[in-house]
């Protein structure tokens, strides 16, 4: 099996660069930490969110090219990740020099999940020695977890706990929330028709700072499209809101712990009422069967 450390980083596509920076910038409350590439070539900006190098990184090209990256603790258990997927059938790509500076890390590789959402796992990435504030406040303490699309939530959840180190902490219908630590969950898979991440999750200190953005996205002319609620799967208070070429991003606090080694994970029905209990009703496709 192949144990993923923690979750590092989004990679996102983006035809509009800097419209996506400054909304990552203003409305996010993240700081940008570097640019590289040109205007002929291609750019790349990064956003840190905690004491990471980066979590975010938007760049020019296709707005439906995403990547999740993923820390594996050294090359000797990445050799064998590439190895255990080669003898599955995944094509494995090991990135090249230029690529692993533009990921800001040792060395990776990637891969696809049976559905084809594109996966980096990789070695010693880079880590920031000056304290992340804000650029606004947000309360941002951390990326925490993405939303995957699936086209077969029973293979792809097959494929992340058996080759992939995740468990299962609940079910809502069929899409499962999965955890690779303590955290409740830190991928979730949502059925879908297509692969692609369905949204980014950021930890904020406390439900003051959800209602204090509510206010203020309302105010950006920010579309909010689920919120502010209570997830009854892991505890969180949240609010998810529109980002530029339809992305979701959400805002959460709270979310429990699974320390229990016995812990069984708990069936919900597909419905309004698993994703919030306190009676918010979701503007999200995949939330809402579709």
């Amino acid at each position: 099996m192949i144990h993923l450390h923690d979750i590092r980083y989004v990679r996102l596509g983006t035809r509009d660069l800097q419209g996506a920076a400054h909304y990552a910038d203003k409305i996010l409350g993240l700081r940008q930490s570097h640019r590289t590439g040109n205007s002929k070539n291609g750019q790349t900006i990064y956003f840190r969110s905690d004491s990471r190098d980066h979590t975010l990184a938007y760049f020019d090209g296709d707005p439906s090219d995403h990547t999740t990256g993923f820390e594996v603790r050294n090359m000797d258990e990445l050799t064998a990740a590439a190895n255990e997927l080669e003898n599955m059938n995944h094509r494995v790509h090991w990135g090249t020099a230029e690529e692993c500076d533009a990921r800001r890390v040792e060395a990776f590789i990637n891969f696809k999940d049976p559905t084809g959402n594109s996966i980096d796992l990789v070695v010693n990435p880079h880590h920031c020695g000056v304290h992340f504030f804000p650029t606004r406040a947000a309360g941002n303490t951390g990326f925490s977890h993405v939303g995957l699309r699936t086209t077969d939530p029973k293979r792809d959840e097959k494929f992340w706990t058996q080759v992939l180190s995740a468990k299962v902490s609940d079910w809502i219908g069929a899409a499962p929330l999965l955890r690779i630590d303590e955290v409740h969950h830190k991928i979730a898979l949502f059925p879908s028709n297509r692969a692609g991440v369905q949204h980014v999750n950021h930890q904020v200190e406390s439900v003051d700072d959800i209602m204090r953005s509510w206010y203020f996205l309302q105010k950006e002319g920010v579309k909010i499209v689920f919120g502010p609620g209570r997830h009854p799967t892991s505890g969180a208070r949240f609010l998810y809101f529109e980002g530029p070429e339809g992305m979701v991003y959400e805002y959460s606090c709270g979310v429990r712990d699974i320390t229990d080694p016995e812990y069984q994970p708990r069936q919900f029905p597909f419905g309004a009422e698993s994703f919030c209990m306190w009676g918010a009703r979701p503007d999200i496709p995949e939330f809402n069967g579709k």
